[in-house]
């Protein structure tokens, strides 16, 4: 990937989500040097990026940490594309965060993911901070093929918590009280 299309990516980044939800310009550009992480784009005519998946690959299941369009040409279906090529690559379970049904807008991204076969998660989680001084901010896990029982819940949860968020148990159990 060129420094060019890392910033068209974390432009449309910036422009798709709040800044509690993505990290500062120098820690998501570190990502790209961990094996676990992986980026997708998708490319216009120009070879412009219109739209970018953000995923982590790990031997139990698969992360989509952002998945994002361009504003200026969503609706189209690429968010969808890019969803369902990344669900068809590998067998795994994928999961996702997303925020809380709180109003209109959250409520439509969930159900975006349920037209795709995301099932929303009952069970309390929280994302740590991913910018120093913010707080944690509670999300929801969505899974897919099918539903997590809670083992498999606190499985993957310690391991995102350790491998995408980068704390240490004792960090993990301060979040969890």
């Amino acid at each position: 990937m060129t420094l060019n299309q890392f910033d068209q990516v974390f432009s449309i980044m910036k422009q798709s989500f709040p800044e509690s939800e993505y990290r500062e310009y120098s820690k998501q550009k570190e990502l790209l040097a961990n094996s676990h992480y992986r980026l997708f784009t998708e490319v216009n005519e120009q070879n412009e990026v219109i739209g970018f998946l953000a995923a982590w690959e790990f031997e139990e299941f698969r992360y989509v940490e952002n998945v994002a369009v361009s504003p200026a040409i969503r609706g189209g279906g690429i968010g969808k594309k890019m969803m369902n090529h990344f669900m068809h690559q590998s067998d795994k379970p994928i999961i996702l965060e997303v925020e809380l049904p709180e109003n209109e807008l959250k409520r439509r991204r969930i159900g975006f993911y349920e037209r795709l076969g995301f099932h929303l998660e009952d069970y309390a989680y929280v994302q740590p901070a991913l910018r120093v001084g913010q707080d944690a901010l509670p999300l929801r896990i969505m899974s897919y093929p099918a539903r997590m029982t809670s083992i498999e819940f606190e499985a993957m949860k310690k391991i995102l918590y350790k491998e995408v968020y980068g704390l240490s148990d004792a960090h993990v159990y301060a979040l969890n009280r």
